[in-house]
C-alpha cells in the first residue's frame, strides 16, 4: 500500500551533503515511491544544489522562506519565500542559497 498522506511538519529530516555535487549540505524529508519524489527541504547559507539535468522528469519547487537563487538552462531567477521555480524535463539546473538564513522549500520531482 502507498501512503497517501504525508505529514512534512513530523517527517525526519536526513542531511545531504554536497547533494548532485553542490557545497555545503541540504537537509531533507525525502519520499520516494521508486518513481516520483517529494521533498520538504532546507538549504543552510552558502549551500547549493549542484547543477543536474533532469532527463526523465520535471521538477516543481515552492519556496517558504530564504533567498537564493536559481539557474536553469542558463537563465538565473532569484528566489524567496512564494516563489515557485519549475524546472521542466530535459532542463539542467542549480539552486544556492544567497542569504543568511536557511533556503526552506518543498519540491516535486515527477517523472515523466
Amino acid at each position: 500500500h502507498i501512503n497517501m498522506k504525508f505529514d512534512l511538519n513530523t517527517a525526519e529530516m536526513k542531511s545531504f551533503p554536497n547533494f548532485k555535487g553542490g557545497e555545503g549540505a541540504m537537509s531533507a524529508f525525502m519520499y520516494f515511491d521508486g518513481t516520483n519524489r517529494i521533498l520538504n527541504a532546507r538549504l543552510t547559507p552558502g549551500s547549493s544544489i549542484g547543477e543536474h539535468l533532469h532527463d526523465s522528469g520535471s521538477e516543481i519547487m515552492f519556496f517558504t522562506s530564504g533567498e537564493g537563487k536559481a539557474v536553469c538552462d542558463r537563465v538565473e531567477e532569484t528566489l524567496c519565500a512564494g516563489v515557485c521555480h519549475y524546472c521542466p524535463k530535459g532542463s539542467r539546473h542549480t539552486v544556492i542559497n544567497t542569504g543568511n538564513e536557511d533556503l526552506c522549500f518543498y519540491a516535486v520531482v515527477a517523472e515523466q
